[in-house]
């Protein structure tokens, strides 16, 4: 069997996406008859699915020689090399602690896609990004067919089981167990299509949606999607004219999405729902010392996994990570929360992809309030795209191969 990157890769991106729609069927069912099920309690033996394609696809690069070659480089296997050491440590720190194995490794669930992030940084080094891009946005499509049949109807006529939508209905969550989690895919889906050429309207859909799930996240993070697309598409001696109100807006934004008219909750402030108490008393509770500090108090014991397997504050310092940062800061410290916002900030200055600023800006964002890498299956597009973004540098000899002519070619949608 021959092996197509630019084929192949785009149809296997799209099957592991797919696996969303499954992964919660238990749950999802639940909800349309109005029963509100634990996170995660019944999702265990479908969620196998989407491991089982994300291996394949692990399977996949190993054999496709042009991947395989791109990710066994010095500098790839130095840069994993270096996040390895300072994992095991702190997965030594986190058993030094008496914490059992499986709650550090529920810790490493952010890596768990680190390989589709390796994929799309060696596809866009080989200059295949774009290409790739526009055939696995195509086929994203008719999954977004899917997610709006249901959430229309469900907004229409599901229980109010997570609040009120804006169409008198419940508030729609697709094929996922919350309205959060369906929200911040399609803005996930949004940021997608604004990286295609001739998607306006799938990303005007996907925003759409992001607005109706009513989750606050999903809709600030669409809007920053628009945002962009509005400041790219003025003359940049006009562009000081939406960059002057950009921190009015935010502020407007911030309090339009904590609304309940369009979130349609009624705990919907963020000052009033336990968020940023549960904040503050997870640094005035768990935080004893330079050591929690520097490299945080037990690795794991922000995971959701860790709640649903042992219960809430079964461990000293145990707590839900509603904002990615906790986690980090919790799991790895001050040393490894720094290096994750020092990656961010050199993906701006080392890559040359048009719009590194708006998935560099749309990582940091969503991880403020939500885990992004914890959920399924914004992290897998999130890491594709960061990893296309990275791979996007000046041209290197090193790694250029010739591509078929479709390869070359950038198509644009009628």
């Amino acid at each position: 069997m021959k092996l197509r990157l630019e084929k192949d890769l785009p149809v296997l991106l799209f099957a592991l996406v797919c696996a969303s729609t499954v992964a919660s069927l238990p749950q999802v069912e639940s909800a349309w008859a109005g029963i509100k099920e634990v996170y995660g309690e019944q999702e265990v033996g479908l969620r196998i699915l989407r491991e089982a394609l994300l291996g394949v696809l692990i399977i996949y690069a190993w054999l496709e020689p042009r991947l395989r070659n791109g990710i066994v480089t010095s500098s790839v296997l130095a840069f994993l090399g270096v996040i390895a050491t300072y994992v095991l440590f702190e997965v030594g720190y986190a058993l030094y602690l008496e914490l059992p194995f499986v709650v550090p490794m529920t810790g490493l669930r952010v890596f768990e896609y680190l390989p589709v992030a390796l994929i799309g940084f060696v596809t866009s080094r080989l200059g295949a990004g774009e290409y790739v891009m526009y055939k696995f946005a195509s086929y994203l499509r008719y999954y977004m067919v899917l997610q709006t049949g249901l959430a229309l109807a469900q907004a229409l006529w599901a229980p109010p089981l997570f609040g009120v939508s804006m169409l008198g209905g419940g508030r729609p969550f697709g094929t996922f167990v919350s309205p959060n989690l369906f929200g911040a895919t399609m803005a996930t889906c949004a940021l997608v299509f604004a990286l295609v050429p001739g998607m306006r309207r799938w990303l005007a859909l996907s925003v759409f949606l992001a607005l109706l799930s009513g989750s606050r996240t999903a809709f600030i993070s669409s809007l920053l999607v628009v945002f962009f697309q509005v400041y790219a598409a003025l003359r940049p001696r006009d562009r000081w004219a939406l960059l002057m109100p950009a921190p009015i807006l935010a502020v407007g934004a911030l309090i339009l999405a904590s609304s309940p008219l369009l979130s349609g909750r009624d705990d919907a402030d963020p000052t009033q729902d336990g968020r940023l108490d549960l904040w503050q008393r997870v640094f005035a509770n768990s935080v004893h010392g330079p050591m929690d500090v520097l490299f945080g108090w037990g690795l794991g014991l922000s995971s959701n996994t860790v709640n649903l397997l042992f219960g809430a504050e079964h461990f000293p310092g145990q707590f839900d990570s509603d904002s990615l940062y906790l986690f980090l800061l919790n799991g790895y410290g001050v040393l490894g929360l720094l290096a994750y916002l020092g990656f961010l900030l050199i993906t701006t200055r080392m890559s040359v992809h048009p719009n590194k600023g708006l998935v560099t800006m749309f990582i940091f964002v969503a991880g403020l309030t939500f885990n992004l890498w914890e959920y399924f299956p914004q992290n897998a597009l999130l890491m594709l795209l960061w990893g296309m973004v990275v791979g996007c540098v000046a041209k290197s000899g090193a790694m250029a191969r010739s591509l078929p002519a479709e390869a070359a070619y950038s198509p644009r949608l009628p």
